[in-house]
């Protein structure tokens, strides 16, 4: 998929986005739990996640 679609992802959905970027796993746990607790954390890590 398109890097710049997976960033844009990210941003609004972060679980999203980290799905795409990496499929289910440890990730996209992480990311749930970020994004419950606050919107930025998740958003950060998804970026990073979708960047690396």
């Amino acid at each position: 998929m398109n890097k710049l679609l997976v960033i844009i992802l990210c941003v609004l959905l972060p679980p999203l986005g980290v799905f795409v970027a990496r499929g289910a796993g440890k990730d996209l746990l992480i990311n749930i739990v970020l994004t419950i607790f606050f919107w930025v954390p998740g958003m950060i890590h998804g970026l990073w996640v979708a960047t690396r």
